[in-house]
């Protein structure tokens, strides 16, 4: 409960493998609330999300009737179409955002004081906003994954995308969610990309290259991912839960 007695819930869009993680934090307490209101387009989805729960969880039709149960924060774990069609439904009704599928947000016209982006699969955004505000000339995403993760059969090395990440984003709207991010980050600075497959390697890979008014920086992530979604890497999930109990602590701190 909060302060003003009122029940402490989080909404969940997307019972899959992000939603899943984030749930089972809440159930071990790592993010503290009263109750998980849950919505997926696929039904058995959020049943058998339910169903692996001890915590309360309500499982809802519609992201109207989710909005209705009245959430501190809402956590998308869905898809960019998900954010497309709900984000701006979310914030009208003054709730705070988590978008995971952060590539919808390139061209979305929505009311951003209320949307809130993780760190995903890579780290040192701070840095790179801080670099942005000085002026930055170039920034470089190299991302390597194995075939699988890409829905490839590459039996070799390849580069399957050079470009841009606004369209990396586009063609590949859950597996390079990084691009979109760096994108927000550093805008309007354009973020050069490259796809690999490359089935030597069993970890999803980052490496940031950026170019900036007083200084070089080089950043690299090699995450494991999900096991039951290759494509999305562990530490998106885990940057989603560090986000969520930082907004519902400050909820706390507004209810005081």
């Amino acid at each position: 409960m909060t302060s003003d007695g009122e029940a402490k819930k989080i909404g969940l869009i997307g019972c899959g493998a992000i939603g899943t993680v984030l749930a089972e934090a809440i159930e071990r307490k790592i993010v503290e609330c009263d109750e998980l209101v849950i919505y997926d387009s696929d039904a058995s989805k959020a049943e058998k999300l339910k169903g692996s729960l001890d915590f309360p969880v309500t499982m809802v039709g519609s992201v109207e009737e989710l909005l209705e149960s009245k959430p501190k924060v809402v956590v998308e774990a869905a898809s960019q179409q998900a954010v497309k069609e709900y984000a701006s439904k979310i914030v009208a009704e003054g709730i705070e955002l988590i978008v995971m599928s952060t590539g919808a947000l390139l061209d979305l016209d929505v009311d951003f004081s209320k949307v809130h982006v993780p760190s995903g699969a890579i780290g040192g955004l701070d840095a790179l906003s801080s670099a942005a505000n000085a002026g930055i000339d170039e920034v470089t995403l190299t991302s390597r994954k194995n075939p699988k993760a890409l829905e490839t059969a590459d039996k070799e090395e390849k580069v399957i995308y050079e470009g841009y990440a606004q369209e990396a984003a586009r063609l590949f709207p859950r597996e390079m969610n990084v691009a979109a991010t760096l994108a927000l980050t550093v805008k309007p600075v354009k973020v050069r990309v490259r796809v690999i497959a490359d089935p030597a390697v069993t970890r999803n890979t980052h490496e940031i290259a950026v170019k900036w008014r007083f200084g070089e920086m080089f950043l690299r992530f090699a995450n494991e991912p999900h096991p039951e979604n290759p494509r999305t890497s562990a530490l998106a999930a885990w940057s989603a839960i560090k986000l969520l109990q930082s907004l519902l602590r400050e909820a706390c701190y507004k209810n005081q």
